[in-house]
């Protein structure tokens, strides 16, 4: 049987239509990574750091994003300040209770999971549901923690009292006359004096019975096409509207369910992930990509010169008919390669788009001239932006859906944030619009960033790091490698299989590693100890013929990799010193003459 949550139900009673979407046809809603202050991603954060402590919180939020930003840093400074004040809350006024964090429902036909049940000594409970909102009253007539208190007391708890603590939200912008160090000021402010609200609310016994109504009629509903019932969906506000990946449809249009054999797939090496991969100029991306086998090139600057693979040209085409000039957009050019990459049989296994950004911008300038606008506000409220990106979006998700290894490529762009104390962060990202970015990533296994050192040294980034734009479905096992797509291949086969022994750490020669060893033993010796030194290990000698008969039994790859040359894997502006003890200037004491001596 079906399990049946809170949220699941209220989607149904809001908006049938949304429901079809995300349960029957399960179609895959992204998330949007671009709000700082995503209510999804703060109340799990908000909710871990009152179960456990602040920088857990911190943790499970900035984690959730692609790279850090002004905004989320200063949603990081409300949760730092809001945590601590629903923790002295509980505190002070549930002395000596028991504190149940999470406690997950688990029935035939319900699934749920309480924020907090406070469990008092002699037994009885008070169960608090958290909402990080200043909109008391909707969330009054929720029938969420009535339906709590039953399924609760089937468990076996005695529920006296229900209530909900609401967390404070506090909104507020940048002024034009302040700088970032005042606004912050202000922020900070504004969150310590905002008070959290304690409402206790009256048990209602039908609540769970319209629960069970509702999903009655789920089960016997066949026609879901009634948008915005209650009309308080923000999903069918085009502004707000869900992003969904399309599901695979028939040549009717009609959704395709066929469920698979219940059986498990061979897992195996992925050594064609789809990829996005971004850099400055100059840098060696497109070079990179050519290296893969079978590849064609979207192109939209015309800097293949150093390519090999075939490449389409996305730009305008213009001719001319008698006296007529007939031109063809860019868009209008992709589209129809693309149509010809689905029809016509071919041996291409990878599809490049060098550059992305200027694809994206070729699609804005396709809505423009076939709407008549000169920019997406002509369109009206939400509707442009909404074509716009509809357009862009449904043409790679048709690309994608054809099966090729699908690489994207951008030019970076560098951006400074400021942090908490004041300290200046750089960010690296993709020179595209954030919601954008958004979308992509969510197409893509991997999302690497390439740059250049100051000795002229071409990298490969494939660790996450918080000021970088990237991550990925891999669990690399360095940080950097040399931007070489073999290198980029043993690496990744290695991640999946797991079999890899180098560190994340920055790498150390191995004569730095004896001077650390022989310090370690001269420090053993100056120690003075009384104990007899233990018996040297016989170190047993390998002739040449032992040699070579282990070096023809180790893999190729492995050997390969083994034998490759360290390399310094931290990228600019985060170089750690590499003096070494020898290196370094040796400090002479000084001595003191007595007072008596001139």
């Amino acid at each position: 049987m079906t399990q049946y949550s809170y949220s699941r139900v209220s989607l149904f009673e809001n908006c049938p239509y949304h429901f079809k979407l995300r349960y029957i046809d399960k179609l895959t809603e992204i998330p949007d990574l671009t709000n700082a202050a995503n209510p999804l991603i703060i109340g799990h954060a908000l909710h871990s750091g009152i179960e456990h402590n602040v920088q857990t919180a911190l943790d499970e939020y900035f984690n959730a994003f692609h790279v850090l930003t002004d905004r989320i840093v200063e949603e990081a400074i409300k949760l730092e300040i809001l945590i601590p004040k629903v923790k002295d809350f509980l505190n002070k006024n549930f002395p000596d209770c028991e504190f149940i964090h999470e406690y997950k429902l688990d029935f035939d036909n319900y699934l749920g999971f309480v924020d907090l049940i406070v469990k008092a000594p002699d037994g009885t409970c008070m169960v608090i549901d958290f909402k990080y909102s200043n909109n008391i009253k909707n969330y009054l007539e929720s029938a969420q923690l009535h339906i709590y208190k039953d399924y609760l007391e089937q468990d076996g708890f005695d529920v006296k009292k229900l209530a909900f603590l609401f967390v404070p939200k506090v909104s507020i912008k940048q002024k034009e006359s302040e700088d970032l160090f005042q606004f912050r000021k202000r922020i900070i402010n504004d969150v310590t004096k905002a008070e959290l609200k304690f409402v206790p609310i009256e048990f209602d016994q039908m609540q769970t019975v319209y629960f069970l109504n509702n999903i009655e009629k789920i089960e016997s509903t066949t026609d879901f096409s009634k948008r915005n019932a209650s009309g308080n969906c923000f999903s069918c506000n085009p502004r707000f509207a869900p992003n969904f990946l399309e599901a695979i449809q028939n040549e009717k249009g009609e959704i395709i369910l066929t469920l698979p054999k219940n059986e498990r797939r061979e897992r195996k090496i992925d050594t064609k992930p789809d990829f996005w991969l971004y850099a400055d100029s100059y840098v060696g991306k497109s070079t990179f990509v050519d290296k893969i086998p079978n590849v064609l090139f979207f192109n939209t600057d015309g800097n293949m010169d150093n390519t090999t693979a075939p490449v389409i040209s996305v730009k305008d085409e213009v001719k001319k008919v008698g006296r007529k000039t007939e031109r063809t957009l860019a868009w209008e050019v992709f589209l129809d390669r693309v149509s010809d990459l689905e029809t016509e049989d071919n041996d291409y296994e990878a599809v490049a788009i060098d550059l992305v950004e200027d694809l994206r911008d070729h699609c804005r300038v396709y809505v423009f001239e076939k709407n008549g606008w000169e920019h997406e506000s002509d369109g009206g409220y939400g509707k442009g932006w909404d074509k716009v990106k509809l357009e862009f979006n449904n043409a790679i998700k048709r690309l994608k859906s054809l099966g090729y290894q699908l690489i994207y490529i951008s030019k970076e762009i560098v951006n400074e944030i400021t942090l908490k104390g004041g300290a200046k962060r750089t960010t690296f990202k993709p020179n595209i619009d954030d919601k954008t970015a958004n979308f992509l990533t969510g197409t893509v296994d991997l999302t690497m960033r390439a740059y250049v050192n100051s000795d002229d040294e071409r990298f490969l980034q494939l660790g996450k790091k918080s000021n970088v734009f990237g991550g990925g479905r891999f669990d690399f096992q360095v940080d950097t490698i040399p931007l070489d797509y073999d290198a980029f291949i043993e690496e990744l086969i290695a991640a999946q299989e797991g079999k890899s022994t180098k560190t994340k750490t920055k790498r150390t020669s191995r004569k730095k590693d004896d001077e650390v060893n022989n310090n370690e033993d001269e420090g053993k010796k100056s120690l003075g100890s009384s104990t007899e030194e233990p018996p040297k290990r016989e170190r047993k000698r390998r002739t040449r013929n032992s040699d070579q008969e282990s070096e023809q039994e180790e893999k190729p790859r492995e050997r390969k990799r083994r034998e490759r040359k360290p390399v310094d894997d931290v990228p600019p502006g985060e170089e750690e010193s590499t003096e070494t003890a020898e290196e370094a200037p040796k400090r002479q004491r000084r001595t003191r003459k007595p007072r008596g001596d001139k």
